[in-house]
């Protein structure tokens, strides 16, 4: 099934404004400050820190469940870094920390299942061009 996106900009690139929507219910609008200075609103890096979170959670999830360790959940906190390449704004980091609760399963054995669930991710390997992606995983207590 097709996934489905869409933005639209008014304006310079300073002045400006931008709203996006994804699927149903998503909505936001973004502008310079909210994306390059740290200022209200949404951006771009916060969907696909948005994307890559779900998605890797989902993956997970499913990774556990086919070795017979059905999580009760799975939370991650996908963060992505923008920062300047030979001049350029560039995605340079996405940190992915997760907490599993996962009844049965060692913490071992839950850091392998995630390194796994981020290799095969549909995101993160859409994102594979991203110069560094860390992987922090560990069970609730």
């Amino acid at each position: 099934m097709p996934a489905k996106g869409n933005a639209e900009w008014k304006g310079d690139l300073r002045t400006g404004a931008g709203t996006f929507t994804a699927g149903d219910s998503i909505r936001g609008g973004y502008t310079f400050k909210s994306r390059f200075e740290d200022g209200p609103g949404s951006n771009p890096e916060q969907l696909i820190a948005a994307a890559h979170a779900a998605c890797f959670s989902m993956a997970l999830s499913n990774a556990l469940a086919e070795a017979g360790h059905p999580p009760v959940s799975v939370h991650t906190e996908a963060t992505v870094t923008l920062g300047p390449v030979d001049g350029a704004p560039t995605i340079t980091k996405i940190a992915l920390v997760t907490v599993g609760r996962v009844p049965g399963l060692d913490g071992k054995a839950f850091v392998e299942h995630a390194a796994a669930a981020k290799a095969g991710c549909p995101v993160s390997k859409a994102l594979a061009s991203v110069p560094e992606i860390t992987l922090e995983a560990s069970l609730a207590s």
